[in-house]
């Protein structure tokens, strides 16, 4: 993986464009010139999100623009083989923050904050915090080498999330007790979304509701994790057992 600095822009470039300049959008250009001091000459990595990535060099920087010569183009993939969703139910503060960090450099294909009986209520925040959260999901992307950022959806509660799932059987909930754990499910039939509670985890009504409707309930072990613990240690276990982590 490149060691050199790795920036997301929004803007669509083409592999094509190899060879032709390109003017960094002005978050970008402040972050790579100011924050981290490069100058002209000094060599970045793209990437918009659509795969692979762009190796580029600062060619002009002036207090108006920024922009870089693209240099090569690598078609490179660095996502797991098994696409799944991390169901979130909403955190307190840097908890939440943590769970999307760290979930997106442990491969989650998506991340759906979803609200449950215990969890954080948001209010008129709904729209802020999502947004919050997707440039937490872009930060992670540039810091880890993915290539295609995953979508943060608005929040949804949980029982609807879960009607929404086209196979309830690929859910896993995560839950202390539980008779069968993540790792033998994934050992049989890896899931597609992991459910993680909130501080104080799903209710029993919850945990019910869900395997009445055929959703997989599952135990990550024998202690008791803290929720931001519980989605890095479930993704962990499902990389390490049926993705890119054998």
């Amino acid at each position: 993986m490149s060691a050199l600095p790795r920036f997301h822009v929004a803007t669509r470039i083409v592999p094509s464009g190899v060879g032709e300049p390109y003017v960094l959008p002005e978050s970008v250009a402040h972050h790579a010139t100011r924050v981290l001091r490069l100058s002209a000459g000094d060599r970045i990595v793209l990437f918009d999100g659509s795969g692979g990535e762009h190796r580029a060099r600062l060619a002009l920087v002036d207090k108006r623009s920024v922009s870089v010569v693209l240099e090569a183009f690598d078609p490179v993939e660095r996502e797991p083989p098994l696409a799944v969703t991390l169901a979130q139910a909403v955190l307190a503060g840097d908890a939440m923050d943590h769970a999307v960090r760290r979930s997106v450099e442990l491969g989650a294909a998506a991340i759906v904050p979803v609200v449950a009986a215990r969890s954080q209520r948001l209010g008129d925040r709904e729209a802020r915090r999502q947004q919050h959260w997707q440039s937490i999901v872009i930060a992670a992307c540039e810091q880890c080498g993915r290539n295609r950022v995953p979508r943060v959806a608005p929040p949804v509660a949980v029982g609807e999330f879960i009607a929404q799932q086209p196979d309830t059987a690929a859910v896993a909930l995560a839950a202390p007790g539980a008779p069968v754990s993540l790792a033998a499910m994934c050992a049989r039939s890896p899931p597609r979304a992991l459910l993680i509670g909130p501080e104080g985890g799903f209710t029993d009504d919850e945990v019910a509701q869900a395997r009445e409707r055929g959703v997989s309930i599952v135990h990550l072990g024998a202690r008791v994790l803290r929720a931001d613990t519980a989605a890095l240690a479930g993704l962990a276990t499902i990389a390490a057992v049926a993705g890119d982590a054998r």
